[in-house]
């Protein structure tokens, strides 16, 4: 499930297909076999020359379309396509109305990165039926129930915003799960090619973990402003007026929210007999007493000598573990409402890998600043060339002025490094790293396409993101020549699992970066998903969330495994899988600093560590890749990463013993920031989470 993680529904909405920049290099040969979504996109229908058409892009370039059309009768006719950094989906739909507006039938055929998007659904006899490419079911047929499609959903979530317009408060009950609600954001008046419209926003509640803001005109869906906006050609321009107006209406909600979940505490806070994990020593004790105070640590000791005043509250930690405020170093943070999510499962600093330079640095001064609950955040500016696999929330650049000047717009936005893409010019790799380095920032990325990982460290970079893009050391170099497309995927499914980790050329490699100190960022559990997991199935990672998340994220997350190729099947994903654990355990041997991180949602970060222990950590090693080791690469540790006294009170209290079992650090019980003393179980609540993971 290696994709922009915003939930399923905003995800198919806003996603759709890339275009190529005039600019771009001719792409070398594929080295992986398999049909592209050329050939796909041939077997499916080519909309009419009156249809209606939407753009998909991003403030880096345009990545798709989307287009309807109707016929005599009414059928809805929809046809997508996507090509996003390499996912694609080419996929066709067609949409029967029933007359209170409702999905009388769908259908849908085509692939994407994971295979078949080929679903249904029908009513029949007072009963529906639905089948696709991760779930089926049927049920009793209640009038006015709205089915909320898998696959291509802009369709249904048509219907979806106009029943709800229309229900008067009421929401809609949603099929196969669920209920949604609608409340109004804001208006905007918008200028295009002459035109002038008026718009109104509404955010969605019950599709996800936070509200999805959708934009109407006269009571039916205009389009949806994101990381990637879908909005009817010719008014692409209007997509940053309309994020602003969203994301400022959506901050004064996220703001009231906050309040309700986190009121400051005035008198010390105590968590006694607790087993404490001792970030420094890389153990842990039991019997201790945390003291904090005034948004500080001011006490740690065995619980028998440290005197709890009178005046403090009182967190009894028996057959309970405290440990330091963890760290997720590969999220995206998505709106302002991500902030209740991560600090329900005890994140309380991210570093951000790259995201919309400006919305994104305006939230972190909203957290900075009280005003919404959040994370610490570390920032990074991503940074790209042109393409049609281009980032979509990068900078582009394409000669060496144009690159200075994007880290230099970086060091005065206030990043803290930038994140080097896989469509960049390698020749810009050495004099953005010195710029960088110049103004005191990091250097990390992606590896850019036909460069080698070695060749990247050698140029400047201080990090490896992804554990792929460690492994391409080892791979053909016609996987090299195309990382930045699916061969940085099926290269290393295909091959990492022939490698000799212990051979001369691994050592010599691992040497290199343990002398360096090149930090790796592995995001290990969203290749577990990639590799490892059968479609249908929720992985390793989020089932402990089955249940108690909303139906369709539960959906989404059955989703997300690499289709099997001709030349790749699935055996040989896991099996190269395993090698990637190797690495990274090797790397940790080494004392190269490992910094464990998502890409996701952030439910994956507990399964990074238990794909840790797996691979031979101890839970105390496991641990310190989410606390002290980036405490420390980021120059954060005199405030953050362990529980030591005059550090910032980053405390989280978990039910159980994560040194037996690191997946009980899913166990959140309450949550101390500075002076905010949170109750882990309705920072659930507030974001639809119905109980405790398991």
């Amino acid at each position: 499930m290696i994709r922009i993680a915003s939930i399923a529904l905003a995800l198919a909405l806003v996603a759709t297909p890339a275009l190529a920049h005039d600019e771009a290099p001719a792409p070398a040969p594929a080295a992986t076999a398999g049909p592209t979504p050329a050939d796909y996109a041939a077997q499916l229908s080519k909309p009419p020359a009156d249809a209606q058409r939407f753009s998909i892009s991003s403030i880096s370039a345009k990545h798709g379309t989307y287009a309807r059309w109707l016929d005599a009768d009414g059928t809805i006719h929809a046809r997508y396509s996507l090509l996003l950094r390499g996912f694609f989906d080419e996929t066709e739909v067609t949409v029967k109305r029933a007359a209170d507006g409702s999905i009388a039938s769908f259908a849908s055929r085509g692939r994407n990165i994971s295979g078949d998007t080929g679903e249904s659904f029908t009513i029949d006899n007072d009963r529906y039926r639905y089948k696709g490419p991760v779930d089926s079911g049927e049920g009793a047929y209640a009038p006015g129930a709205l089915y909320i499609a898998y696959v291509s959903e802009i369709e249904t979530t048509r219907a979806l915003v106009e029943a709800l317009l229309k229900s008067q408060g009421n929401g809609v009950t949603l099929l196969p799960g669920g209920k949604a609600s609608i409340d109004p954001l804001t208006t905007a008046t918008v200028t295009a090619n002459g035109q002038t419209r008026t718009l109104t926003a509404y955010a969605i509640t019950g599709l996800g973990y936070s509200p999805f803001p959708v934009w109407t005109e006269n009571g039916t869906l205009f389009g949806i402003v994101g990381f990637l906006s879908t909005l009817p050609e010719g008014w692409e321009s209007v997509a940053p007026q309309l994020s602003k107006a969203q994301d400022d209406a959506l901050a004064t909600r996220a703001r009231t929210l906050s309040a309700s979940l986190a009121n400051p505490v005035n008198v010390p806070v105590a968590f006694t007999n607790v087993r404490l994990y001792d970030a420094e020593a890389g153990t842990f004790r039991n019997d201790m007493t945390v003291l904090a105070d005034k948004g500080r640590i001011t006490r740690v000791g065995p619980a028998r000598s440290v005197r709890v005043p009178k005046i403090a509250i009182v967190k009894d930690g028996r057959g309970k573990t405290l440990l330091p405020g963890l760290w997720d170093n590969h999220q995206h943070f998505g709106d302002d409402n991500s902030g209740v999510l991560l600090l329900s499962m005890g994140v309380l600093n991210i570093r951000d890998p790259g995201n919309r330079p400006e919305e994104s640095m305006a939230r972190k001064a909203r957290i900075e600043k009280g005003e919404i609950l959040g994370p610490g955040i570390v920032p990074m500016m991503l940074i790209d060339g042109p393409g049609p696999n281009s980032a979509q929330v990068a900078v582009i650049v394409k000669d060496e002025a144009e690159a200075k000047a994007a880290v230099d717009k970086a060091k005065a936005m206030g990043f803290e490094g930038v994140k080097l893409y896989g469509s960049l010019d390698p020749k810009l790799v050495k004099p953005i790293a010195d710029a960088a380095h110049a103004h005191g920032m990091r250097v990390q990325g992606h590896v850019p396409r036909t460069m080698r990982p070695l060749e990247a460290v050698r140029a400047g970079y201080d990090e490896l993101t992804h554990i792929n893009f460690t492994a391409m050391q080892f791979l053909p170099q016609s996987v090299i020549d195309n990382s930045n497309g699916l061969d940085r995927f099926y290269g290393p499914g295909k091959y990492l699992a022939q490698i000799d980790m212990k051979g001369a050329e691994a050592t010599a490699f691992f040497d290199e970066l343990a002398r360096r100190k090149t930090a790796i960022d592995p995001t290990l559990a969203i290749f577990e998903g990639g590799f490892s997991s059968e479609r249908g199935t929720l992985g390793p990672a989020y089932a402990p969330y089955a249940g108690i998340v909303p139906p369709s994220v539960e959906r989404y997350f059955k989703d997300g495994p690499f289709a099997e190729r001709p030349d790749v099947n699935r055996a040989t994903m896991r099996a190269s899988f395993g090698k990637m654990k190797e690495i990274v355990a090797e790397l940790n041997r080494r004392g190269v600093p490992v910094l464990a991180g998502t890409d996701g949602v952030g439910f994956e970060l507990i399964r990074d560590l238990e794909l840790y222990v797996e691979a031979g950590m101890s839970p105390a090693q496991s641990l310190a890749t989410a606390t002290i080791i980036p405490a420390r690469t980021f120059g954060r540790a005199k405030d953050t990463g362990s529980i030591t006294v005059g550090k910032k009170a980053e405390l989280v209290l978990v039910d159980g013993d994560p040194s037996v079992r690191i997946g009980d650090v899913r166990h959140v019980e309450w949550v101390l920031q500075g002076n905010r003393l949170m109750d882990a179980a309705k920072l659930r609540a507030a974001i639809g989470l119905s109980g405790m993971p398991k």
